[in-house]
């Protein structure tokens, strides 16, 4: 059996927004229906300042497929040095039959798009039907990756920003507005940014409390991105008092998500739905049109899984990609 090897290019190639959206879906169904196994994942704290390597793996029962990926980051001299990025992805799925290396693939554009996606489908699960104002905080690369996802499931009229910097906020309005013809209206706290909002988007670095409870008004809907590891925050816990939680994974959610600090505040308990057993009609989504809805979005190996998995399908029906034979033998 042969196995193979995709570049970034051509995963950019392969892929689309609508079919992540749909197989972040499959992960979510998958997982809460206990079809997965998905050990804690493994960070490694490397000897450059900062530089770390994390590594996730996953086994989906349903597709006979097993995923491992590594993600390294904090390479702040990596440019300059080496001419690389100072962070990047790699993707090895396995044949869960076998045991074989099926495909190798650049991973960081495949954890962009499957984090937006992640987004996109709680819209869809969560959001009132006629919301059509976005606000998101924080100007970096996931927020346009939410941006591109999110306009696929549902109108935008207009786009509330803010950001740290004001350098952030003027790169993202200009290369919104251009690439989606969308009207993007800075502003200057986060309070401001979601007065009028549907949808709040959280993409910052998660280092300290940026959302207040008070801030949003009845029927928000809110995508909490930047909070996955132990510590990160970005929500008051005071906002979970009068909201309907919805997390992607319990039991990494209460560890490593915003839920991890309403918990420690005795606002929350840890019984809430998955998002997974909402599109398995198991759990409600929105009960009402005046409920503030947060969706905890730590993000699981499981959407590396699925959507690698389509990644490969369609560079076997396309013919793209290098093939090798780690088992081959030598003459």
């Amino acid at each position: 059996m042969t196995t193979l090897l995709l570049t970034k290019e051509q995963v950019r190639g392969l892929i689309r927004m609508p079919e992540v959206i749909v197989a972040v879906e499959e992960a979510y169904r998958a997982y809460s229906a206990r079809e997965v196994g998905q050990p804690p994942y493994m960070g490694l704290h490397l000897s450059q300042p900062g530089a770390e390597i994390d590594f996730k793996a996953c086994y989906c029962a349903r597709s006979e497929r097993v995923s491992l990926k590594a993600s390294s980051g904090g390479f702040r001299d990596n440019p300059a040095r080496v001419g690389l990025p100072n962070g990047m992805g790699t993707v090895l799925l396995f044949d869960g039959a076998s045991g074989a290396l099926l495909c190798a693939m650049e991973g960081s554009l495949l954890t962009g798009l499957r984090t937006g996606a992640a987004g996109a489908v709680s819209v869809k699960a969560m959001a009132r039907e006629d919301a059509r104002v976005l606000a998101v905080l924080g100007t970096g690369h996931q927020a346009r990756m939410q941006i591109r996802a999110i306009r696929e499931v549902m109108k935008i009229d207009r786009l509330h920003v803010w950001g740290r910097s004001s350098a952030g906020i003027a790169a993202f309005k200009s290369e919104i507005e251009a690439a989606f013809d969308l009207p993007v209206i800075p502003a200057d706290s986060a309070h401001e940014a979601v007065a009028e909002a549907d949808i709040v988007i959280t993409t910052t670095r998660a280092s300290g409390i940026v959302l207040n409870a008070g801030s949003l008004r009845p029927g928000t809907h809110v995508i909490a991105i930047g909070a996955d590891q132990k510590g990160k925050q970005e929500l008051a816990p005071e906002i979970f008092r009068h909201a309907r939680l919805i997390v992607d994974s319990r039991a990494q959610c209460a560890e490593k998500g915003e839920m991890q600090h309403a918990l420690r505040a005795g606002i929350i308990s840890g019984a809430h739905a998955e998002i997974g057993e909402v599109l398995l009609g198991r759990a409600k989504g929105r009960q009402s049109r005046d409920e503030i809805t947060i969706f905890d979005s730590t993000g699981m190996a499981i959407q590396d899984n699925t959507t690698a998995a389509v990644i490969l399908r369609l560079a076997q029906e396309q013919g793209i990609g290098t093939r090798f034979d780690f088992l081959a033998q030598q003459a």
